[in-house]
């Protein structure tokens, strides 16, 4: 039996149980052109919500600088909404209370092939942003050590992949361990606290435990991560393709601040996760890519198509061709394309 096989029967159920992805909403097929009518008052909404994430550090940037706000005026009242990681961020897409929102790639490729009515619009980072974790003073000294013990992670998220990518790399089934679903935050404290044995861990937190906690990272590979994905749904890029314009404009300005500004970068990134200037500096100059072509395409594709089939043989996907289906229309180009950050007051 194949690794890859191995993962099956165990993985389905903390899947299922964890992510809930099923269920379409309505906008497949409708245009997306930035070309839409404005409203009276010069947009096409006087309502825009955005979300926010310590995993997103150009979010972090928009938000604190207040680009939006300033752009828009009184005419758009823009909604911060802070993401704790994919999973959180896909549900609120899925429900409508968000327009515009940030998980990895990964978790993109799984609610489009589940049915959720999403467009990545943007790609914001390529991070190496999840790793094996163990405590300090653990005698799990590789990815081949975890046979038989208890790894705290988060499904629906980059760390639960890189952790099924791992265990089966090394050649143990899901059935050899024991997953603990945990949010990211609550992996860092059961590990600190000797409740798992490993985490499946998410930076800034991973960093910041290693720093103050001593934990090890004892397995890290960058090509298990998927890259950052910035996600609208379908309805509001029909109704408000003029605001996703000008967020994905506002990206690409934090881009180009990150690089003009690291150490401001930096200090935002620190000051909104609550975590120590060092770790940060760590975090987005050692373990992040800002520096990328944000157009969605090949070099994503190619991360998601080995992703996809372990969809599938988990049952979190029912069928290769459902995960076909979104890899051929999850991505939107048109707004990285006619990008203009010249267009962002500040």
């Amino acid at each position: 039996m194949s690794p890859r096989s191995r993962i099956a029967s165990v993985a389905a159920g903390v899947l299922v149980l964890a992510l809930g992805v099923s269920g379409c909403v309505e906008g497949e097929g409708s245009s997306l052109s930035p070309d839409a009518p404005d409203s009276a008052a010069g947009w096409s909404s006087d309502q825009l919500t955005v979300d926010f994430a310590t995993y997103n550090p150009l979010s972090l940037i928009i938000k604190e600088e207040g680009w939006l706000e300033e752009t828009l005026g009184d005419d758009v009242e823009v909604t911060w909404i802070q993401s704790s990681g994919s999973a959180a961020a896909n549900d609120a897409l899925r429900s409508g209370s968000l327009d515009v929102g940030s998980t990895a790639g990964s978790a993109a490729l799984l609610a489009r092939a589940n049915g959720s009515p999403i467009k990545t619009i943007d790609v914001y980072s390529q991070p190496n942003w999840s790793a094996i974790v163990v405590a300090a003073d653990s005698d799990i000294q590789s990815a081949e050590d975890l046979r038989g013990k208890n790894i705290a992670a988060n499904a629906g998220t980059d760390p639960y992949f890189f952790l099924l990518q791992t265990l089966a790399e090394a050649g143990i089934g899901l059935d050899e361990v024991t997953i603990t679903q945990l949010q990211h935050a609550d992996g860092k404290t059961a590990l600190e606290a000797g409740t798992v044995d490993a985490w499946a861990g998410l930076d800034p937190l991973m960093s910041a435990s290693v720093v103050n906690a001593g934990s090890r990272i004892v397995y890290d590979n960058p090509d298990f991560n998927s890259y950052g994905f910035l996600n609208a749904t379908e309805s509001f890029l029909e109704t408000s393709p003029d605001l996703a314009q000008l967020v994905v404009d506002a990206y690409e300005k934090a881009r180009q601040w990150a690089a003009d500004s690291p150490d401001d970068a930096a200090a935002i990134f620190a000051d909104v996760a609550g975590i120590d200037l060092p770790i940060a500096n760590s975090v987005l100059l050692e373990r992040t890519n800002l520096a990328i072509d944000p157009a969605p395409g090949q070099k994503q594709l190619d991360v998601l198509n080995v992703i996809g089939p372990i969809f599938v043989d988990s049952g979190a996907v029912a069928e290769q061709s459902q995960i076909d289906d979104a890899l051929a229309s999850l991505f939107e180009t048109t707004y990285v394309d006619a990008a203009d950050p010249s267009r962002v007051s500040e």
